[in-house]
Protein backbone atom coordinates (compact mmCIF):
# COMPACT_ATOMS: atom_id res chain seq x y z
CA UNK A 1 0.00 0.00 0.00
CA UNK A 2 1.27 3.02 -1.33
CA UNK A 3 1.72 5.86 1.81
CA UNK A 4 -0.03 9.34 0.83
CA UNK A 5 0.99 12.55 2.70
CA UNK A 6 -2.22 14.01 3.09
CA UNK A 7 -1.89 18.12 4.24
CA UNK A 8 -4.69 19.97 6.17
CA UNK A 9 -5.60 22.71 3.99
CA UNK A 10 -6.69 24.75 7.05
CA UNK A 11 -2.88 25.25 8.19
CA UNK A 12 -1.79 25.80 5.13
CA UNK A 13 -3.70 28.56 4.57
CA UNK A 14 -2.73 29.88 7.72
CA UNK A 15 1.35 29.38 7.04
CA UNK A 16 0.61 31.05 3.73
CA UNK A 17 -1.25 33.80 5.24
CA UNK A 18 1.66 34.45 8.26
CA UNK A 19 4.37 34.39 5.77
CA UNK A 20 4.20 37.97 4.56
CA UNK A 21 3.89 38.84 8.06
CA UNK A 22 6.87 37.15 9.20
CA UNK A 23 8.77 38.76 6.43
CA UNK A 24 7.36 42.69 6.87
CA UNK A 25 8.44 42.11 10.67
CA UNK A 26 11.81 40.77 9.58
CA UNK A 27 11.98 43.69 7.60
CA UNK A 28 10.93 45.90 10.58
CA UNK A 29 13.40 44.45 13.05
CA UNK A 30 16.49 44.80 10.61
CA UNK A 31 15.25 48.84 9.97
CA UNK A 32 15.15 49.32 13.70
CA UNK A 33 18.25 47.59 14.32
CA UNK A 34 20.31 49.14 11.14
CA UNK A 35 18.53 52.86 12.87
CA UNK A 36 20.46 52.22 15.96
CA UNK A 37 23.55 51.51 14.61
CA UNK A 38 23.40 54.89 12.52
CA UNK A 39 21.64 56.42 15.25
CA UNK A 40 24.41 59.34 15.35
CA UNK A 41 24.54 59.67 11.54
CA UNK A 42 20.45 59.77 11.56
CA UNK A 43 19.08 62.09 14.35
CA UNK A 44 19.68 65.71 13.28
CA UNK A 45 19.65 67.34 16.34
CA UNK A 46 21.33 66.47 19.45
CA UNK A 47 18.85 64.84 21.44
CA UNK A 48 19.13 66.66 24.85
CA UNK A 49 19.74 70.04 23.53
CA UNK A 50 17.18 72.07 24.91
CA UNK A 51 14.75 74.63 23.53
CA UNK A 52 12.12 76.20 26.11
CA UNK A 53 11.18 78.82 24.00
CA UNK A 54 9.84 76.18 21.56
CA UNK A 55 8.55 73.59 24.04
CA UNK A 56 5.52 71.10 22.73
CA UNK A 57 5.58 72.48 19.14
CA UNK A 58 3.68 70.37 16.68
CA UNK A 59 6.04 68.74 14.03
CA UNK A 60 7.27 71.08 11.45
CA UNK A 61 10.28 70.62 8.76
CA UNK A 62 12.30 71.66 11.32
CA UNK A 63 11.46 69.01 13.94
CA UNK A 64 9.32 66.03 11.88
CA UNK A 65 7.55 64.67 15.58
CA UNK A 66 7.67 67.78 17.26
CA UNK A 67 9.51 68.25 20.69
CA UNK A 68 8.82 67.49 24.18
CA UNK A 69 8.12 69.95 27.33
CA UNK A 70 11.92 70.87 27.34
CA UNK A 71 12.01 71.51 23.86
CA UNK A 72 14.24 68.61 22.50
CA UNK A 73 13.55 67.44 19.35
CA UNK A 74 11.09 63.93 19.55
CA UNK A 75 12.69 62.47 16.43
CA UNK A 76 16.47 62.43 17.79
CA UNK A 77 15.43 60.94 20.77
CA UNK A 78 13.76 58.26 18.99
CA UNK A 79 16.49 57.58 16.65
CA UNK A 80 19.27 57.65 19.50
CA UNK A 81 17.15 55.78 21.99
CA UNK A 82 16.84 52.63 19.95
CA UNK A 83 20.52 52.05 21.13
CA UNK A 84 19.46 51.89 24.38
CA UNK A 85 16.10 50.19 24.18
CA UNK A 86 17.79 47.40 22.05
CA UNK A 87 20.81 46.71 23.71
CA UNK A 88 19.32 46.51 27.15
CA UNK A 89 17.73 43.45 26.02
CA UNK A 90 20.35 42.30 24.13
CA UNK A 91 22.48 42.03 26.93
CA UNK A 92 19.24 40.27 29.27
CA UNK A 93 18.70 37.48 26.40
CA UNK A 94 22.23 37.17 25.74
CA UNK A 95 23.03 36.16 29.61
CA UNK A 96 19.79 34.08 29.84
CA UNK A 97 20.71 32.45 27.37
CA UNK A 98 24.09 31.28 27.80
CA UNK A 99 23.57 30.84 31.36
CA UNK A 100 20.26 28.73 30.85
CA UNK A 101 21.40 26.47 28.20
CA UNK A 102 25.01 25.35 30.47
CA UNK A 103 22.37 24.92 33.22
CA UNK A 104 19.53 23.08 31.16
CA UNK A 105 21.84 21.12 29.56
CA UNK A 106 24.02 19.85 32.87
CA UNK A 107 21.01 18.77 34.31
CA UNK A 108 19.68 16.84 31.88
CA UNK A 109 22.67 15.52 30.22
CA UNK A 110 24.40 14.47 34.03
CA UNK A 111 21.01 13.75 36.06
CA UNK A 112 20.71 12.76 39.60
CA UNK A 113 22.06 14.94 42.16
CA UNK A 114 23.11 17.17 40.11
CA UNK A 115 19.55 17.74 38.19
CA UNK A 116 17.30 17.72 41.50
CA UNK A 117 19.95 21.00 42.92
CA UNK A 118 19.57 22.79 39.39
CA UNK A 119 15.86 22.16 38.95
CA UNK A 120 14.76 23.74 42.53
CA UNK A 121 17.35 26.21 41.90
CA UNK A 122 15.42 27.99 39.10
CA UNK A 123 12.35 27.19 40.97
CA UNK A 124 13.28 28.87 43.41
CA UNK A 125 14.01 31.85 41.01
CA UNK A 126 10.57 31.79 39.79
CA UNK A 127 9.26 32.85 42.81
CA UNK A 128 10.49 36.39 42.20
CA UNK A 129 8.42 38.44 39.99
CA UNK A 130 11.51 39.63 37.31
CA UNK A 131 10.01 43.42 37.81
CA UNK A 132 10.33 43.44 41.45
CA UNK A 133 13.78 41.89 41.16
CA UNK A 134 14.76 44.81 39.21
CA UNK A 135 13.32 47.39 41.33
CA UNK A 136 14.98 46.00 44.22
CA UNK A 137 18.26 45.84 42.35
CA UNK A 138 18.47 49.25 41.04
CA UNK A 139 17.68 50.61 44.64
CA UNK A 140 20.09 49.08 45.79
CA UNK A 141 22.98 49.48 43.21
CA UNK A 142 21.61 53.30 41.47
CA UNK A 143 20.46 54.22 38.34
CA UNK A 144 21.80 52.68 35.42
CA UNK A 145 21.48 50.11 32.55
CA UNK A 146 23.58 47.37 34.02
CA UNK A 147 21.55 46.46 37.51
CA UNK A 148 17.94 45.87 35.52
CA UNK A 149 20.18 43.94 33.25
CA UNK A 150 21.28 41.99 35.30
CA UNK A 151 18.23 41.50 37.23
CA UNK A 152 16.30 40.85 34.47
CA UNK A 153 18.81 38.39 32.83
CA UNK A 154 18.42 36.39 36.10
CA UNK A 155 14.48 36.46 36.01
CA UNK A 156 14.68 35.10 32.61
CA UNK A 157 17.15 32.23 33.46
CA UNK A 158 14.70 29.48 34.25
CA UNK A 159 12.46 29.91 31.50
CA UNK A 160 15.66 29.22 28.70
CA UNK A 161 16.99 26.93 31.63
CA UNK A 162 13.61 24.16 31.70
CA UNK A 163 13.16 24.54 27.92
CA UNK A 164 16.90 23.56 27.17
CA UNK A 165 17.02 20.77 29.90
CA UNK A 166 13.13 18.71 28.17
CA UNK A 167 14.84 19.30 24.49
CA UNK A 168 18.06 17.83 26.02
CA UNK A 169 16.36 14.98 27.85
CA UNK A 170 14.39 14.02 24.78
CA UNK A 171 17.68 14.83 22.42
CA UNK A 172 19.52 11.79 24.74
CA UNK A 173 17.02 9.47 24.30
CA UNK A 174 17.59 9.61 20.43
CA UNK A 175 19.70 6.50 18.94
CA UNK A 176 22.11 8.55 17.61
CA UNK A 177 23.84 9.29 20.86
CA UNK A 178 24.00 5.91 21.84
CA UNK A 179 25.33 5.27 18.60
CA UNK A 180 28.06 7.76 19.26
CA UNK A 181 28.99 6.41 22.39
CA UNK A 182 29.06 2.62 20.89
CA UNK A 183 31.78 4.60 18.10
CA UNK A 184 33.88 5.88 21.43
CA UNK A 185 32.95 9.02 21.81
CA UNK A 186 32.99 10.81 24.96
CA UNK A 187 29.61 12.56 26.66
CA UNK A 188 31.03 15.82 26.73
CA UNK A 189 32.02 15.54 22.88
CA UNK A 190 28.27 14.17 21.84
CA UNK A 191 26.92 17.10 24.40
CA UNK A 192 28.52 19.60 23.21
CA UNK A 193 29.20 19.18 19.08
CA UNK A 194 25.99 17.27 18.89
CA UNK A 195 23.41 17.46 21.27
CA UNK A 196 23.22 20.96 21.79
CA UNK A 197 23.59 21.95 18.42
CA UNK A 198 20.95 20.18 17.46
CA UNK A 199 18.65 22.02 20.00
CA UNK A 200 19.80 25.41 20.11
CA UNK A 201 17.09 26.36 16.49
CA UNK A 202 14.48 26.14 19.03
CA UNK A 203 16.42 28.03 22.37
CA UNK A 204 17.13 30.70 19.80
CA UNK A 205 13.60 30.68 18.78
CA UNK A 206 12.60 31.27 21.86
CA UNK A 207 15.01 34.08 22.70
CA UNK A 208 13.59 36.58 19.96
CA UNK A 209 10.56 36.23 22.16
CA UNK A 210 12.38 36.83 25.10
CA UNK A 211 13.47 39.75 23.94
CA UNK A 212 10.05 41.45 22.97
CA UNK A 213 9.02 41.01 26.70
CA UNK A 214 12.32 42.33 28.06
CA UNK A 215 11.84 45.15 26.33
CA UNK A 216 8.62 45.81 27.56
CA UNK A 217 10.57 45.34 30.85
CA UNK A 218 13.02 47.53 30.79
CA UNK A 219 11.00 50.39 29.37
CA UNK A 220 8.57 49.94 32.04
CA UNK A 221 11.37 50.47 34.59
CA UNK A 222 12.25 53.49 32.40
CA UNK A 223 8.86 54.60 33.12
CA UNK A 224 9.09 54.18 36.38
CA UNK A 225 12.19 56.54 36.86
CA UNK A 226 14.56 53.42 37.30
CA UNK A 227 17.20 51.85 35.33
CA UNK A 228 18.91 54.21 32.38
CA UNK A 229 19.55 57.98 33.72
CA UNK A 230 17.34 60.87 32.78
CA UNK A 231 19.90 62.65 30.12
CA UNK A 232 20.16 58.95 28.35
CA UNK A 233 17.55 58.91 24.89
CA UNK A 234 15.88 55.82 25.73
CA UNK A 235 12.17 54.99 24.72
CA UNK A 236 10.56 54.29 28.03
CA UNK A 237 12.11 57.51 29.83
CA UNK A 238 10.85 59.25 26.52
CA UNK A 239 7.23 58.13 27.98
CA UNK A 240 8.03 58.86 31.00
CA UNK A 241 9.13 62.54 30.07
CA UNK A 242 5.83 62.62 28.48
CA UNK A 243 3.66 62.49 31.40
CA UNK A 244 3.80 66.44 32.04
CA UNK A 245 2.96 67.11 28.07
CA UNK A 246 -0.06 64.62 28.10
CA UNK A 247 -1.56 66.35 30.85
CA UNK A 248 -1.22 69.80 28.98
CA UNK A 249 -2.70 68.17 25.72
CA UNK A 250 0.21 67.16 23.82
CA UNK A 251 0.56 63.53 23.87
CA UNK A 252 2.72 63.30 20.79
CA UNK A 253 6.18 63.12 22.56
CA UNK A 254 4.42 59.85 24.64
CA UNK A 255 2.85 58.49 21.92
CA UNK A 256 5.75 58.03 19.52
CA UNK A 257 8.37 56.00 21.73
CA UNK A 258 4.81 54.00 22.76
CA UNK A 259 4.05 53.11 19.19
CA UNK A 260 7.54 51.97 18.54
CA UNK A 261 7.66 50.00 21.51
CA UNK A 262 4.70 48.20 20.17
CA UNK A 263 5.69 47.92 17.21
CA UNK A 264 9.18 46.65 17.92
CA UNK A 265 7.78 43.77 20.63
CA UNK A 266 5.35 42.57 18.03
CA UNK A 267 7.98 42.43 15.55
CA UNK A 268 9.95 40.05 17.85
CA UNK A 269 7.22 38.45 18.81
CA UNK A 270 6.23 37.57 15.19
CA UNK A 271 9.85 36.47 14.38
CA UNK A 272 10.46 34.27 17.14
CA UNK A 273 6.75 32.56 16.29
CA UNK A 274 8.07 31.96 12.56
CA UNK A 275 11.56 30.69 13.22
CA UNK A 276 9.88 28.62 15.80
CA UNK A 277 7.17 27.31 13.13
CA UNK A 278 10.32 26.67 11.01
CA UNK A 279 11.84 24.63 13.07
CA UNK A 280 9.26 22.51 14.11
CA UNK A 281 8.34 21.87 10.26
CA UNK A 282 12.05 20.47 9.83
CA UNK A 283 11.70 18.69 12.70
CA UNK A 284 8.67 16.74 11.44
Amino acid sequence: MSSVLVRRPGLARLRTSRAPLSLFCTGFVAVVVLVAVLAPWIAPYDPNSVDLANALAGPSAEHLLGVDASGRDTFSRLVLGARTSLLGPLGVVAFSTVAGVAIGTAAAWRGGWLDSLLSRSTELVFAFPGMLLAILIVSVYGEGLLAPVIALAIAYLPYVSRLTRSLVLAERARPYVEAYRVQGHSGAQICLRHVVPSVMPVVLAQSAINFGYALIDLAGLAFLGLGVPALTPDWGRMVFDGNAAIQAGYPLSAIVPCVAIVLTVVAFNVVGEAWADKVARRAR
